[in-house]
Formats: C-alpha cells, sequence, structure tokens
C-alpha cells in the first residue's frame, strides 16, 4: 500500500470516528431533552383520515403524553414504582380515553413519570427520578402527573394526560407554567386507569395553547357544538387571594383588570369563601367535631384540607391495602406516612365526608350558577426546592390542600392558567365552574386567555420601567430573554438576545457561555470555541465554557486540546461525571 493510499485510509477512518462521535452526541442530547419526563417510548398513531368532503381528525397533528396510571395494551403500567410493575402483567387493552385520543387524529408517543403510586404533590420519584421542571429547573416540578407537565412545558408533547385527584394534574400545571384541566368529576371515563381514590379522580390534561387544550376537551367530553358564552359574573375569592404569596397585582389585580377591559366592571363580585362554606357546608362542623371534639375553632378551608386528604388516604387504602400487606413495597418516608400513618377511618367519619362533598357540590353550584366563575389561586406557595423540606411541612400541606379541595370535594371543574413569572418562579391563577360547566370555562379560557397575558405582562414591565433598570440589569433581562427562548429552542433568537447582553454589559462571562451553548446547538462550532475562550478569559473558573470549549474542540478535530478542556472542567467541578468521561473516550479514542 502507498503513502498516498495510507494517508487516504487514516482520513476516512478519522472522518468515520469523528462522525460516530456526532452521533453519540446527538444521541446523549437526545436523552438529555426528554428532562426525565419518560417511562417508556412507544407509538400509536391514528387511523388514515376520512375521504373529503368529511372533515379531517379533530386532532390531526398533534402529540400526546400520557401518565404511567393509563393502560396502553401491550405494556405494563407502573403507577409510579417498580414494585407495581414487577407484581402486574402487560395491560391487555387499552384505556378508552387513550383510545378516543389516537381515533381522533392525535398520536400517543409514550408514558410519563408519575409520583410513587400517583400519591404526592411534590412531583419527586426516587424510583425513577424527578422529572426536571423546565420552567424552574432548581424546583420541584408537582405532581402527581409530573412527567406529564414536563412533556409539554419542555415541547415534547403539544397535550398530556393525567389524573388528578387532590391536585395531580393542577399543581404541575401552576408549577410548571402551562394549562391543566380538571374536568367535573365523572365527566371523562375511568375505565383502565388505576384508581387513586375513586370518589376524587379525574381525568385530566395540560397543554400550552388555550386552543390545543379546548380541542382535547371537546374531544374527551363529547361536546357538540354550541355557541361560546361569557360570564355573567367573575367571582374574586378574596380570602383565599391573600393567601399568595406573591404581590396581589401578580395575580387578582391581572384577573380583575383583564375582565374590566373584556367585560365591564359590573361583572366583578367578591367573596369570602372562608364564611361562605362555613355557612353552606354545616356538616364540616360535625368533621371537626369527630376529629377535636369541637375544642378549637378551625377555618373551613383548613377543614376541607383535611377532608380531602382523609377521604384519599381512606379510599386509596380501600383499593391498594391488599398490594401493599402483600408486596410490602418500599415506600419514601413522606408516602408511607400519609397512607399508613393515620388510624383507621370510622363509618360515620365516611359518611360525614360524603354530607361534606354533597354540601359543598351545592354550595358551589349556588355560589356560580350557570354563568359564574369562580377565581382563586392555584397554589399559595411557589415551587418548593428540589429536595427541599417544604412540602412536607403541615403549614404547606394545609394551604395547598385548602385551595385544591375545592374542585376535589365538590366535583366542579377548574383549569390552572399561568400568569408569567416572578422572582423566576411560576405564577398562576385558577378559574372554577359549577359541575357539568366544562365546555362553559374552556370558553371563558378561549376568551380571557390572550388578555390575561397582556395584563401579566403589563404588571411586569411597568414594575421594570419603575425600577430605572442600569446597563447590568438590562443586560440581565436579555439574559433571562435568551434562557427563555434556549429552553424553548428557539436558538437563533437566543443567540440575538445574548449579543444583546453582551453589548450592554461585555464582561460577564456568563453571557458568553451561554451564548456559546446555543451556538453548538445550531452546529456554529468555531463561534462556540471563541465565545467559551472569552468566556474563561474572563472567569478562569467557568466550568461550562470549559466543557462547552471541549464539545466544540472535539468536532472541529482539536482533539488533545478537547481532553485539556474536559480535564480542567472536571478539575474545577470532580462530580462532573460528564467532563470525566468525555476526556477518558476521546483519550482512548486518539492518544493510544
Amino acid at each position: 500500500m502507498g503513502a498516498s493510499q495510507a494517508a487516504s485510509l487514516w482520513v476516512l477512518l478519522g472522518l468515520g470516528l469523528a462522525g460516530i462521535l456526532i452521533m453519540t452526541r446527538k444521541l446523549k442530547q437526545v436523552i438529555r431533552e426528554d428532562f426525565g419526563a419518560f417511562v417508556e417510548k412507544l407509538q400509536l398513531l391514528p387511523p388514515p383520515q376520512p375521504a373529503p368532503p368529511k372533515a379531517p381528525h379533530p386532532l390531526t397533528g398533534l402529540t400526546f403524553a400520557v401518565s404511567d396510571v393509563f393502560d396502553i395494551e401491550g405494556y405494563v403500567t407502573g403507577f409510579g414504582h417498580p414494585d407495581w410493575a414487577k407484581t402486574h402483567d402487560p395491560a391487555s387493552r387499552t384505556s378508552p380515553v387513550v383510545t378516543t385520543l389516537v381515533e381522533g387524529g392525535a398520536t400517543c408517543i409514550g408514558k410519563t413519570v408519575v409520583d410513587e403510586l400517583a400519591y404526592s404533590i411534590s412531583g419527586e420519584n426516587e424510583h425513577y427520578f424527578t422529572p426536571t421542571n423546565p420552567t424552574a429547573p432548581s424546583k420541584t416540578p408537582g405532581g402527581s402527573s409530573s412527567g406529564a407537565a414536563v412533556a409539554v412545558a419542555a415541547n415534547l408533547a403539544d397535550f398530556s394526560l393525567g389524573i388528578d385527584t387532590v391536585g395531580g394534574v393542577r399543581v404541575p400545571a401552576a408549577f410548571c407554567g402551562i394549562m391543566g384541566f380538571r374536568p367535573s368529576h365523572g365527566a371523562v371515563s375511568h375505565t383502565g386507569i388505576i384508581p387513586v381514590s375513586t370518589s376524587l379522580d379525574t381525568v385530566g390534561w395540560f397543554a400550552k395553547d388555550p386552543k390545543v387544550l379546548s380541542r382535547v376537551g371537546h374531544v374527551l367530553l363529547q361536546l357538540p357544538l354550541a355557541f361560546s358564552r361569557s360570564p355573567r359574573q367573575i367571582v374574586m375569592a378574596d380570602d383565599c387571594l391573600q393567601q399568595v404569596k406573591v404581590p396581589t397585582d401578580r395575580i387578582a389585580q391581572v384577573v380583575v383588570k383583564s375582565t374590566e377591559k373584556l367585560f365591564g366592571r359590573q361583572v366583578l363580585k367578591h367573596e369570602n369563601l372562608e364564611d361562605y362554606f362555613n355557612l353552606k357546608v354545616p356538616s364540616l362542623r360535625k368533621f371537626h367535631g369527630e376529629k377535636t371534639n369541637g375544642v378549637v375553632k378551625v377555618s373551613s378551608i383548613k377543614l376541607l384540607a383535611n377532608v380531602a386528604q382523609f377521604l384519599q388516604r381512606h379510599e386509596f387504602k380501600q383499593n391498594h391495602d391488599e398490594w401493599i400487606n402483600l408486596v410490602k413495597p418500599t415506600l419514601d418516608p413522606a408516602t408511607s406516612d400519609q397512607i399508613c400513618g393515620p388510624p383507621e377511618s370510622s363509618d360515620m367519619e365516611v359518611e360525614i365526608c360524603k354530607s361534606i362533598k354533597n354540601e359543598l357540590h351545592a354550595a358551589v353550584n349556588s355560589l356560580l350558577k350557570d354563568d359564574g366563575i369562580l377565581v382563586i389561586p392555584t397554589m399559595a406557595d411557589p415551587p418548593s426546592k428540589l429536595g427541599g423540606k417544604t412540602l412536607l411541612s403541615e403549614e404547606f400541606r394545609s394551604r395547598a390542600f385548602g385551595l385544591l379541595s375545592i374542585a376535589s370535594l365538590s366535583g366542579c371543574c377548574q383549569v390552572t392558567i399561568p400568569l408569567g413569572l416572578h422572582n423566576k418562579n411560576p405564577v398562576s391563577v385558577s378559574f372554577i365552574a359549577r359541575h357539568g360547566g366544562d365546555r362553559f370555562l374552556l370558553d371563558t379560557l378561549q376568551t380571557m386567555y390572550t388578555s390575561l397575558q397582556e395584563q401579566a405582562d403589563l404588571v411586569t414591565n411597568t414594575k421594570l420601567s419603575k425600577n430605572a433598570l442600569t446597563r447590568e440589569q438590562s443586560a440581565e433581562v436579555s439574559k433571562e430573554k435568551g434562557n427563555k427562548a434556549y429552553k424553548d429552542k428557539e436558538y437563533q433568537k437566543a443567540i440575538g438576545f445574548y449579543s444583546e447582553a453582551i453589548k450592554l454589559s461585555g464582561n460577564n462571562a456568563t453571557y458568553y457561555s451561554n451564548r456559546a451553548a446555543a451556538y453548538l446547538e445550531i452546529g456554529s462550532f468555531v463561534q462556540a470555541e471563541a465565545d467559551c475562550s472569552q468566556a474563561i478569559d474572563l472567569d478562569k473558573k467557568n466550568v461550562k465554557a470549559y466543557f462547552r470549549r471541549g464539545t466544540a474542540r472535539e468536532v472541529l478535530g482539536y482533539y488533545k486540546e478537547a481532553i485539556e478542556d474536559f480535564k480542567y472542567a472536571h478539575v474545577l467541578e470532580p462530580t462532573n461525571k460528564r467532563a470525566a468521561a468525555a476526556a477518558d473516550r476521546l483519550r482512548k479514542l486518539f492518544l493510544q
């Protein structure tokens, strides 16, 4: 073999190895961009479109994911726990809810993570790892339908299905900054779904686009065509809105301004739900008397929280106690305390709870009638830090379940509506309509959504202008816009925002490093390497800049330099396994 042939062979070999490395990185990127939302990828394709002049399927072109409590033929329904999966056979048929959506034209792309036994609202699951909240990565995604919410928030699916018992759809929607709809109890079939608490469970769904949320609702609720109706009263639950740990103008005033603009001030009403429920739900006093002999006065909202948790626990044990006693699964201490800790329920307590549900159902329907919307916070508290103890505190749970129990116990429908961010945490509001008012609630959301977003943006922008931003502050605003564009996979847009930040404050290493990340995504490796080098000049300990420069240099063929970058990133951050693995991989390929 001649020297020229040998050289050509080595060039081809090098190009082949580079191709393998690029494909490996792309595969890792796909896994990383999954955000930990899925437990199983699959594909259920819709039937062919009907021939004209028949209309196409209503959900044509949409993709969706389902929480791992819905049966899909041939797959084991995992229920958020590996021991459940090990002790149950694959489903013999697909849940009718899933079938209805597929026959409606949507494509099912996978099953998503739920909290352990779909019981908690934290979104954390030690068995399958906690899905990453795309809107606030250091915070919990909320549960129980955590993966379904994350899949939509991360643009991995157009919509998704979850189960809402006492907040399982509404909480992750609020924490991930998307819409979540809990329909009226009994409005959607529960066949082929693992129950948590039969009298409280509903099938809910998530979406980013209100039109998609409505399209899904029309298919699942089998709603006939009808004219849209506007609300004649919007009832502000003043005492509940005062619980929220954000300024009142971020929620209450946004709704008020939007209502005034669309329908006029006369539509607004104000109610103290604490007093209203004390008057209209007398059985709450009986429940309190059973628990404490009536010694201490407790708020009606807190009592509703206790009733909801009591019923959830009682019915969960009815459904699954036999399996728990037989299998003895390893449970998270918080879940175990909630399920197994409290004493057995008495028949009298259960009957009182049923009376409370009936009275609350009548009270909310009487308050709202056919044309009213009740406005409450979805959650009083922002998302908790991952691994934090806030979610375990009695105060947090009482505030959370007090608000969530209103729809859960009354059986009414509720929608969570995002209102942007406050201090980098998602903010949301919830609308409730009477039981059976699902179409009316979806119509109201469609009518008000754009106005609500405009009012929320106006509040945010007004606050920014009042603060007389310095160049550094303006640069930070541009950086955050770039971060959002990056998360939304709008990489060119992100580059523009990061460039704007650099113009305003050119001595910040993070801006260059972030722009480099966006350049990597669009394959501009030379620009990425240059930005990383600039970031390192400004901050010698910028781990991300070293790792990103190593990635760029690897693709450009500077293998020795790439290895050095990966090694130094690992030195700066010894827990960075990706950097160590990248250095070892390249060393084995090119330095042996």
